[in-house]
C-alpha cells in the first residue's frame, strides 16, 4: 500500500535525512521525501497497519528535526 503525507520540512538536506529515517522504520518498504512539494511517499510492507507505522515514522523524523510536521 502507498500513501502520500503533508509535511513541513524546513531545508532539502533535512528532507533527505527525514527520507532515511523514514526508510529505516520498521513496515516501510519505500519512502520518498520531497522538499519542494513538502509531500513524503510511503510504500507499506505488506499487512502492516499505516496508522502505527507512521507513528514510528514521525518519532524517527522528529530526531532528524524536531520541528517538523507530518499531517497523518
Amino acid at each position: 500500500m502507498k500513501k502520500t503525507y503533508k509535511i513541513e520540512v524546513d531545508c532539502a538536506n533535512c528532507a533527505n535525512l527525514m527520507e532515511d529515517a523514514a526508510r529505516k522504520t520498521a513496515g516501510v518498504q519505500k519512502a520518498t521525501v520531497n522538499f519542494m512539494t513538502q509531500k513524503m511517499i510511503v510504500e507499506f510492507d505488506e499487512g502492516v497497519e499505516p496508522v502505527s507505522v507512521m507513528q514510528s515514522v514521525r518519532k524517527a523524523c522528529k530526531k532528524v528535526e524536531s520541528d517538523c510536521e507530518i499531517f497523518l
